[in-house]
């Protein structure tokens, strides 16, 4: 295995195209766990340590400028107030260690379905900017991911920035594991208001073969609070609306058994939290302190 060092971000993507093959490695939370198991051996290592421009974040007038390299501990110490969902997801990894290692950029990168970040990007509508010697692409999150750890990177491409509309609304994340810290998600669930739009956004990870969003879901509750006024009015959505909500959540997800969980378990698990996320947040939206009438 060789091991590739570029002193910046120009080396990098030179270094990419003439090895094609070569596994990034940042906060190498993921890539070292499959090398010291054996279960990978890549041919090059690319090591991007050295790149001072991912590690840098920007908030701008709308959006947040989100270095691939930027770690889950920064995200949840100065980026709690713009990306609220994203930094609740951060709590959720593993220790405190990984989280001063591992970053956004690297989720993306292994595109594993059970990925906390993932459900919050979904949510808050990211977009992943790649970039290779050829030049630049501007990837909207949902068309990221295209499989079991895969996503839509070219060989020659590396991702360098996430671009995160600030929230305009509450967003919530929840989890579920088999414990409280250490743990790969048995499944999770990610909810953002976004009152200017009048839109509902969701993320939903470790409950198909890719991250998705429960757009039957979304529809439902958009056309719901449309209809009955409640973005004006901030009233309390009713349990009818909460249960069909969760529902439609539960109905996108196309799990497996495995050792962590049934797939019947996840289903379930998934409409629950679709419940508590929409009444955690409508709760937030509403600032009046009372909860989701009937929520679980």
């Amino acid at each position: 295995m060789d091991f590739l060092r570029p002193a910046s971000w120009e080396e990098a993507l030179a270094a990419k195209a003439e090895h094609p093959t070569a596994v990034p490695i940042a906060g190498g939370t993921d890539v070292m766990v499959e090398i010291n198991f054996d279960h990978r051996r890549p041919e090059y290592l690319l090591d991007l340590n050295r790149i001072g421009l991912l590690r840098e974040w920007e908030v701008g007038e709308e959006n947040v400028r989100l270095g691939a390299s930027v770690t889950y501990t920064q995200i949840m110490e100065h980026l709690r107030a713009e990306l609220p969902g994203l930094a609740l997801a951060s709590h959720t990894v593993a220790s405190p260690q990984i989280r001063n290692r591992g970053g956004v950029g690297g989720n993306l990168g292994t595109a594993s379905p059970a990925g906390d970040a993932h459900p919050a990007l979904l949510a808050a509508g990211a977009e992943v900017e790649v970039e290779s010697v050829r030049g630049t692409r501007f990837l909207p999150i949902d068309e990221f991911y295209t499989g079991v750890k895969r996503n839509a990177l070219e060989p020659d491409e590396l991702i360098k920035t996430v671009h995160i509309k600030k929230a305009d609304g509450p967003q919530q994340y929840s989890k579920v594991g088999t414990r409280n810290a250490m743990v790969i998600a048995v499944c999770a669930f990610g909810l953002a208001l976004h009152p200017e739009t009048r839109t509902v956004k969701t993320g939903i990870g470790s409950a198909a073969p890719t991250p998705v969003r429960a757009r039957a879901a979304e529809d439902f509750l958009n056309a719901a609070l449309e209809e009955g006024g409640f973005w004006e009015s901030g009233k309390i959505i009713t349990p009818s609306i909460a249960k069909q909500f969760a529902e439609l959540a539960s109905g996108a997800c196309n799990p497996i058994d495995d050792v962590r969980g049934t797939a019947k378990y996840r289903r379930h698990a998934v409409g629950i939290m679709a419940r508590r996320t929409l009444g955690w947040t409508w709760e937030q939206y509403r600032g009046t302190g009372i909860t989701l009438e009937g929520a679980a």
